[in-house]
């Protein structure tokens, strides 16, 4: 990590926000004690940011060795066709799962559905059709991002209605779907007792 202090005419001096060099005797000691604190939790926070790189980096290799010498010595692949795979101890304590997530988005054709599911809703009598009627302003709703909630788009998608429009309308949002791309994640867990229930081994400040 780079020095924040600089010499300058053999006084030390530290940047501000703005970029501009301050006397460090004309800083407050509350503020360069922060400037501190912040300093060394960064400098480890880059350490384990790196530590665990480097662990998922060995835990994918280790996999990816063991499916090679299956399906050398077997002829069969271990794991599923996308990728997903699950691995238990022998003795059943253990497992770590690699999962692969599709990662989607949706077409132009969900405007169509929209469409088609408000001429539903304005000939539906909304007293009889309420719960639809909030499923689908959540489902359509975006967020600041303009992101759709695919969440409910999917909820959605398990309605049943007999309603010529509304099964376009579901068809459309299929036909919307599109796959962008994925994403793999590996989790681990671990047990008492083959009996017992998983619990998680969290790598997640956010979790911990």
């Amino acid at each position: 990590m780079a020095d924040p202090v600089f010499m300058i005419h053999d006084m030390p001096y530290r940047k501000d926000a703005r970029g501009a060099f301050v006397p460090e005797e004309a800083i407050r000691p509350l503020d360069l004690l922060i400037d501190g604190e912040v300093r060394k939790i960064i400098g480890y926070a880059r350490d384990l940011s790196a530590q665990i790189a480097r662990f998922r980096g060995h835990t994918f290799d280790d996999i990816g060795s063991l499916q090679a010498l299956v399906a050398q010595e077997y002829q069969a692949p271990l794991g599923g066709a996308k990728g997903n795979i699950t691995l238990t101890s022998f003795d059943g304590l253990m497992k770590v799962q690699v999962q692969v997530q599709d990662q989607l988005d949706f077409g132009p054709e969900l405007q169509a559905a929209k469409r088609l599911v408000d001429e539903c809703l304005t000939d539906w009598a909304s007293e009889s059709r309420a719960e639809i009627r909030a499923l689908v302003t959540r489902a359509f709703q975006v967020d600041k991002d303009g992101r759709i909630n695919r969440a409910e788009i999917f909820m959605l998608l398990r309605v049943e209605i007999e309603d010529e429009r509304w099964a376009r309308a579901m068809q459309a949002v299929r036909d919307s779907i599109r796959v962008i791309g994925s994403k793999t994640y590996v989790r681990f867990a671990e047990r008492r007792a083959p009996d017992a229930p998983w619990r998680s081994i969290t790598i997640d400040l956010a979790n911990a």
